[in-house]
């Protein structure tokens, strides 16, 4: 009984294999009446995707032959597409193929095979598709996975090329392979990098990157993410409030000060935020009460001391400048000012001129450099750029007293 049982089992794997080309055409047929997306792929995805149902429909034979012996037919029926089967189409309309062809196989197989086969066949049709689309879903995973691998490698390097001012055309490249438009979706292009201390390592960097960036969405942002040893690294596009923004981001950095460089007009200038925001995570412990985000300019005097070249000739270019224009008045006035520990009266004694007169030309230096000798982290800042400015000796600013 048991070789009669073997015997008809064979003659019946015999008879479907007799039946694969006329059950492959018919496959193809369904999908083009069926499924309206595969009308509109090319011809060599199509020839793809119908080798892909060619492969199955054949390994459907080998298996129902002796599953135990092709246990793994329903994986390595997709080793016959090429790599960018992914691409072409998605997981949902995999699905929709397979079952495509499933009902095509349990609507023809009657004509094709006896009457006695149609149960037992359709019986194992069902237990194999099971199989096929854990398969079509272990293929995608990987895909995915692979894909996620490169994407990793590809953004930590273009923010490693901002990072390292090599920004050109292969850079924008790259980005735009991400998913990079540098506008989001509030309209600007301004670009900005901000740069803290990367979190704790049990975060995973993949999944802080992955939140960074839906975070960043969530704020119409585009963003592009890279830890750097200890540090976290972002250039963010669409930044027309980055303040606002960062604080939103906050969370996903380490303990520490969190700088964000200043705004620049697109990712190929970027290297200028990334410099100074660099040059601010490192200088910020000298100012232990900075906001967290901090601004990158808000921390000029730090910079300088730290060895910022950068700083320095923007302090002495910006702000002591501007004031040596003219007769020299207001940096008189400031410096006098300083020196005389921040009394309006000392300064008015010492330059035999009417409080009200400091008072004006205070408020007149507050206006030209953008920092009130009043105000105690302005006036540090204004010192600093004082001493700089007679050390570098700039050449005198372009503003109008």
């Amino acid at each position: 009984m048991a070789e009669t049982g073997v015997k008809e089992h064979e003659a019946r794997a015999e008879r479907l294999q007799n039946a694969t080309g006329a059950l492959a055409t018919a496959a193809t047929a369904a999908m083009e009446e069926k499924l309206p997306w595969f009308g509109k792929l090319s011809a060599q995805d199509r020839s793809w995707i119908g080798l892909v149902a060619q492969s199955g429909i054949t390994a459907f034979v080998d298996w129902f032959r002796d599953p135990e012996t092709h246990s793994s037919m329903p994986t390595r029926m997709f080793g016959s597409a090429p790599r960018e089967f992914t691409r072409v189409i998605s997981l949902h309309q995999t699905v929709d193929l397979v079952r495509t062809t499933i009902e095509m196989i349990e609507n023809t197989i009657g004509d094709l095979l006896p009457e006695d086969d149609v149960p037992v066949v359709r019986e194992a049709m069902q237990r194999y598709a099971r199989e096929v689309a854990f398969a079509a879903a272990t293929v995608y995973a990987q895909a995915a996975e692979m894909r996620g691998a490169w994407d990793a490698r590809l953004e930590a390097l273009v923010v490693d090329s901002v990072i390292r001012g090599e920004a050109d055309e292969s850079v924008r490249s790259r980005a735009s392979a991400l998913g990079w438009s540098g506008a989001g979706t509030t309209g600007s292009a301004d670009v900005t990098v901000v740069v803290g201390r990367a979190p704790s390592a049990e975060a995973g960097s993949a999944n802080v990157a992955d939140a960074v960036r839906h975070a960043a969405r969530e704020a119409g942002c585009d963003a592009l993410c890279a830890m750097q040893g200890d540090r976290l690294v972002i250039v963010l596009g669409g930044t027309s409030k980055p303040v606002e923004i960062v604080q939103n981001l906050a969370g996903f950095f380490g303990p520490g000060p969190i700088v964000i460089g200043p705004v620049v007009p697109d990712l190929m200038s970027a290297v200028t935020s990334a410099r100074a925001a660099v040059a601010g995570l490192r200088a910020a412990p000298a100012w232990p009460a900075a906001p967290r985000p901090v601004q990158a300019d808000e921390l000029l005097p730090e910079r300088s001391l730290s060895g910022d070249g950068h700083a320095r000739r923007q302090l002495a270019s910006d702000v002591y400048g501007p004031l040596t224009m003219g007769d020299g008045v207001l940096l008189d006035t400031v410096s006098t000012y300083l020196d005389s520990g921040g009394s309006i009266e000392a300064t008015a004694r010492a330059m035999f001129i009417h409080p009200n007169t400091v008072r004006y030309r205070l408020k007149r230096v507050g206006e030209i450099t953008g920092y009130s000798p009043a105000n105690p982290r302005d006036s540090f800042t204004l010192r600093v750029a004082l001493t700089l400015g007679r050390l570098l000796n700039p050449e005198p600013g372009s503003y109008v007293l």
